[in-house]
Formats: C-alpha cells, sequence, structure tokens
C-alpha cells in the first residue's frame, strides 16, 4: 500500500475500537489532484479518531478484473482483504470524459470477491464519494456515477459527496490545498464516515 497506519488483517472492526477506514482512489499521476484530495479526507479521519489504510495510483494499477479467473496478485489481494475488513470507505476517482476513470473502476470492480462473504461486497458500511476535473460538469457528474456505485455495492453513500473543479485554485505550486471551502467538504465528509460507521458499529 502506499500509506497506512493501519496493519491490514482480516479481523472486523470491533466495539469500542478505532474505525477502520479504507481509501481507495487517485491516478497514475503521483501527487493528482484527486489523490491529494483523498489523503486529505483520510488525514482529517486520524484526526478524529479512526483508522486508515491508503490504495492509490500504482496500488490499485491492477490486472483487468476476471471474476472467472481466482489468481490475484498481491496487491489486489491487499485491497480486498482491506476492504473485506473495513468499517467504512472513501474513493476518490478522477473525471475522464464525464465519468469515472479505468483505474479506479476496475479496482472496485474486485469488491466482487467479496459476493460469497458474511457481510457481501460493502453491505451497509458508509461510502464517502471524491471527485476532482476540469470543470464542474464533469467533477458533479462522476460523483454522482460512484453514489450509484456505492448503491449497487450496498454501501450508504453519505449526504456529502465532494466535487472538485480542479480548473479553480484548489491546491498551490507546493500541492498544499489553498481552498477553504473544499478543506471543510474533505473534513466535513471525514466526520460524516467516521459517525455513520460509529453507528453502524
Amino acid at each position: 500500500m502506499t500509506a497506512s497506519t493501519t496493519p491490514v488483517t482480516t479481523e472486523p472492526h470491533r466495539a469500542g475500537g478505532r474505525p477502520f477506514v479504507v481509501g481507495v482512489g487517485g491516478t497514475l499521476r503521483a501527487g493528482s489532484s484527486t489523490e491529494r484530495a483523498l489523503r486529505h479526507c483520510l488525514a482529517a479521519v486520524e484526526r478524529n479518531g479512526g483508522e486508515t489504510a491508503l490504495f492509490a495510483g500504482p496500488d490499485i494499477d491492477l490486472p483487468m478484473y476476471s471474476p472467472h479467473d481466482p489468481a490475484r496478485t498481491a496487491e489486489a489481494a491487499a485491497l480486498v482483504t482491506a476492504l473485506r475488513r473495513a468499517d467504512a470507505v472513501v474513493i476518490a476517482s478522477p473525471g475522464y470524459h464525464g465519468g469515472v476513470s479505468g483505474l479506479v473502476k476496475n479496482a472496485l470492480d474486485y469488491i466482487e470477491d467479496l459476493r460469497g462473504d458474511p457481510i457481501v461486497y460493502l453491505d451497509n458500511k458508509p461510502l464517502g464519494c471524491i471527485t476532482c476535473a476540469y470543470g464542474w460538469q464533469a467533477a458533479v457528474g462522476t460523483l454522482g456515477q460512484l453514489r450509484v456505485i456505492g448503491h449497487a455495492l450496498r454501501a450508504w453513500p453519505t449526504p456529502l459527496g465532494v466535487a472538485i473543479n480542479s480548473a479553480e485554485p484548489v491546491w498551490d505550486a507546493a500541492g498544499e490545498l489553498v481552498d477553504e471551502t473544499v478543506r471543510g467538504q474533505l473534513e466535513l465528509l471525514a466526520t460524516q464516515v467516521l459517525a455513520f460507521a460509529g453507528s453502524r458499529a
């Protein structure tokens, strides 16, 4: 994994413990806006008492998902194991040509490996959604797609989803978040993910 504060095991979250939140997304370009936004949200989760694991960029550069081939790379197995253990998930995708990127969609397709689990897919787990695109149309449209995918995976998309217009000055030259509205939204998203994870537990 690119970054993790929690060893990924198959143990479920225990009542009274710290909620385990898995972040999945980004692009193959290191330091992309999408990955920065996801990292910022997960950092807020940790500040508010959660534990996190991040799968971004090379971590989700996986073979095309094939439900008929049980072989899994080490990276794919780590992703599935983390999602199986997760109390909540945050997905971040760029808006490519008006929709979810192939990289992120393929990573989400691996959730099919959870179809035979006691908790099927992401059943009853909170799902935070973040999108970044060069323009509001693609950012908002992609956000809607992520929420639909979340429903199909039996997750509960949080009331707030964060759409970021990368055409605006959201980040400075050093990659720091300078848009206070976006900052507030990402931190509120973290709060909602943790609140619903706590209610579920």
